[in-house]
């Protein structure tokens, strides 16, 4: 496979975990090269910019990056560097796995779901945003287009249907935000038409929220807007053990990058005991995109041994091993 990948190691823990990603990657012989480059706090250290143009230009001519956590600092510049990336590559798609994964402290067993949020427009856009000069008073807009709410339903279904899965959820709260949320619910009606072969349901985000904890086995696929998707993902998150385990892609047409969700965690960087999984599961969703099938399952399986057999398990996950010698274990299993 002759691919070059942008790589970010990232901010506190984000070089132990990429190092610990890689090593299992390369264990699986496709040939991958890394182009390194800067972001966030290292940028600033080395280059004085937390986003340099250099790295932005590497992203743009690989086309796909692996990133570690990023740390924004608090004061000036951009509000978050995650943000920034999305908004420069228009990297419409966060697609947010939660699989259940024996041997962890998951909540449930059997869960298996994907949330594609809506990544460039809605609650999180910088548009209309103002302050009073006295202080008191705070707004902002909330912008929700056809476009942008027809291209990520449209990717929720096309994602159903290329993995086998059988339902997609349209999460909503059009019955109070009626022209917003309202029109993404009249756009999901309209695509879902289009695919007769999956079942589509709709659900009010705070009865999805309510159902997620008590029966989150009923979800395969969720699709919803920028917000609403922030807030499920994390808790689905939660169901399946924690952020440790939770990988994130961000997909635009002609870009993509795959990372861990979690922060830098900085109280335990350099101690060599952060657990790399989440930014494994990544490279497993990266390895998926470049259509290296196979070799994403492969690694998947790997983790999944790994944690059940409770081979180097790092302290998050209830073992005592470090970072280094859970990723060893688990490209030892690449081999078997």
């Amino acid at each position: 496979m002759n691919k070059t990948i942008a790589v970010i190691r990232g901010d506190g823990i984000g070089p132990e975990i990429m190092d610990a990603t890689l090593a299992v990657v390369d264990a699986l012989g496709l040939g991958l090269s890394y182009d390194f480059v800067d972001a966030g706090l290292a940028a600033q250290a080395r280059c004085g910019e937390l986003l340099p143009q250099a790295t932005l230009d590497a992203i743009g001519r690989h086309r796909v990056a692996l990133k570690g956590p990023l740390t924004t600092p608090i004061g000036g510049g951009f509000s978050s560097l995650n943000v920034e990336l999305r908004r420069r590559f228009d990297l419409y798609a966060n697609v947010r796995p939660a699989i259940t994964i024996p041997g962890t402290r998951a909540r449930y067993d059997g869960i298996d779901i994907i949330t594609v949020r809506e990544n460039t427009e809605g609650a999180y856009g910088s548009e209309g945003q103002t302050l009073s000069e006295d202080g008191q008073t705070a707004q902002g807009v909330i912008r929700i287009t056809r476009h942008g709410s027809e291209r990520i339903i449209r990717y929720a279904f096309e994602l159903a249907r290329r993995e086998r899965r059988k339902k997609v959820t349209l999460v909503h709260k059009a019955n109070i935000m009626k022209t917003t949320s309202g029109l993404f619910l009249k756009v999901g009606r309209d695509v879902a038409a289009e695919y007769p072969d999956i079942v589509c349901n709709e659900m009010i985000v705070d009865n999805t929220c309510m159902q997620l904890v008590m029966n989150p086995q009923q979800f395969d696929v969720i699709v919803t807007t920028n917000l609403f998707g922030d807030i499920i993902s994390d808790l689905c998150a939660g169901l399946v053990g924690g952020l440790g385990l939770a990988p994130g892609a961000n997909i635009g047409t002609d870009a993509a990058i795959f990372e861990a969700v979690h922060g830098s965690a900085p109280d335990i960087a350099g101690k060599g005991i952060a657990n790399p999984c989440a930014l494994l599961l990544g490279a497993v969703q990266m390895l998926g995109h470049l259509g290296q099938i196979e070799a994403a399952a492969r690694v998947r399986d790997a983790i999944r041994e790994t944690i059940i057999a409770q081979d180097h398990l790092t302290p998050d996950l209830g073992g005592v091993g470090s970072t280094a010698d859970f990723a060893r274990a688990i490209a030892a299993r690449l081999d078997g």
